[in-house]
Order: C-alpha cells, then sequence, then structure tokens
C-alpha cells in the first residue's frame, strides 16, 4: 500500500482493486453527474455514508486496518472528524484490535456540549502520534481542523488515513492549484499519507472489466482526470 504518495502512476494493486469493486457493488461508488464542493461537474461519487450496515462498514474497516498495517506508519491512537469520521474510526480501530494492534481513539463534537464531560472531544484523551482517519479528501477543510484540534490537545498529527484519493486539483481562493489536498496534507504539513484506493485505481477497474457501460464510465471519468487531475 502505498506511504507519502509514493504509488504514483505504479501499477495498482489487488487490494486497490478489490475495494474500488466493493464500493461499486455496494452503491458507494456511483456513477453520473454529481457537482463538487469546488463547483466542478464529476463524473462519479464517493458517498461512505451509503456503508450504512455492519456488513458493509466491517468490510470497509478490513481495508483500512490492512492498508494502514501495510503501509509501516507507525501511530499511538486514532482520530476521526465529525460526521462522518466517527463511525469510521469506531470501526477501524475494532478490525486493528482484531488484529492485535489495540489503540485507543477519540473523535469530535461540532458542537460544543455544556453539560456532563463537557468539551467538543469524546473518546481517550489526545496523547502521541495521532492518526486521522477520514473517507475521502476534497477542500482538507475537516483535516485542517482536525490538525488544529490535536495540537492545542499538546498530540502530534501524524498520519491521515482516507478510503479514496481523488488525485484532483484542489482549489484556493475559488482558482485551481497544482496540487491536491493530500499533496498538500503531506508535502507542507508533514503528514504521513496513507489511501486505499486512487482515482487512478478507480480508472484500472473501470479500464479491466469489459462492461460496455464500464467503458463509458472510464471515458467521462479518464476525461475529468486529464482536466483536473494530478499525478502522486
Amino acid at each position: 500500500m502505498q506511504v507519502d504518495g509514493s504509488r504514483d502512476a505504479a501499477a495498482t494493486t489487488p487490494l486497490a482493486q478489490e475495494f474500488v469493486q466493493f464500493c461499486v457493488e455496494a452503491g458507494v461508488l456511483r456513477f453520473g453527474e454529481f457537482k463538487t464542493k469546488a463547483g466542478r461537474l464529476s463524473p462519479y461519487f464517493f458517498n461512505a455514508g451509503l456503508f450504512d450496515d455492519g456488513a458493509k462498514l466491517g468490510r470497509l474497516a478490513e481495508f483500512y486496518a490492512s492498508a494502514l498495517l501495510d503501509s509501516g506508519i507507525g501511530f499511538d491512537m486514532l482520530f476521526g472528524p465529525a460526521y462522518k469520521g466517527i463511525p469510521l474510526v469506531a470501526a477501524v480501530s475494532v478490525e486493528l484490535a482484531r488484529r492485535g494492534r489495540t489503540v485507543p481513539f477519540a473523535y469530535n463534537r461540532k458542537e460544543a456540549k455544556d453539560h456532563g464531560e463537557g468539551g467538543t472531544l469524546v473518546g481517550a484523551p489526545l496523547a502521541g502520534r495521532v492518526l486521522i482517519v477520514d473517507d475521502v479528501m476534497s477542500a482538507g477543510t475537516a483535516a485542517r481542523e482536525s490538525i488544529a484540534l490535536i495540537q492545542s490537545a499538546g498530540a502530534v498529527p501524524h498520519g491521515i488515513a482516507l478510503a479514496l484519493d481523488r488525485q484532483e486539483k484542489a482549489t484556493e481562493n475559488g482558482r485551481d492549484v497544482e496540487h491536491s489536498a493530500v499533496q498538500y496534507m503531506r508535502d507542507r504539513l508533514g503528514l504521513q499519507v496513507c489511501t486505499v484506493a486512487r482515482l487512478a485505481d478507480l480508472l484500472q477497474y473501470l479500464g479491466s472489466t469489459g462492461a460496455a457501460e464500464a467503458s463509458a464510465h472510464h471515458g467521462r471519468v479518464l476525461a475529468y482526470r486529464e482536466r483536473y487531475g494530478v499525478d502522486g
């Protein structure tokens, strides 16, 4: 599995292909016309909210755990940014424990609680090298907020694990830039990055199935990547 974006133009991996197939069959990866946060019309959409039963969420956690353990990234605990990161971080923590790697986890609320334990953080105290678990990254807003929370607690934002790297240009002040949000996290903020699959893996999958519908999707996704894509 890739670490720090080293798997750029390299061949896909069996794990990545299995993951893409799983996402397509589960209806999590969909094809059509979808508006992104950057205002682009994307021919595909990854909706992690559709890992909406125990079987699918458990299988997703297996992919994350395999990618993380293969990556060699060191971490002392996990953090899930609200909201989608909350079930993800819990499920990944359970799967890692099942494989003999027990680590604490925490997540945040978007609204501070003024009763009970109070505050915005839930779970284990943030400490040591913290790995952020999220689904995809577009603008990187949730990751930046997580980094600030982790640092304010005196811990170290060390890495980030994603299900899918869209490998597309980020936008800053409404304009395209020549790096992705993932590259920004890795190259400018120094986080180690582990992804289960990339857009290049999706293209490989669509191009290898032989079905006419998949071939049509492949052409549209490839055209999108040629317009908005980044390498690495």
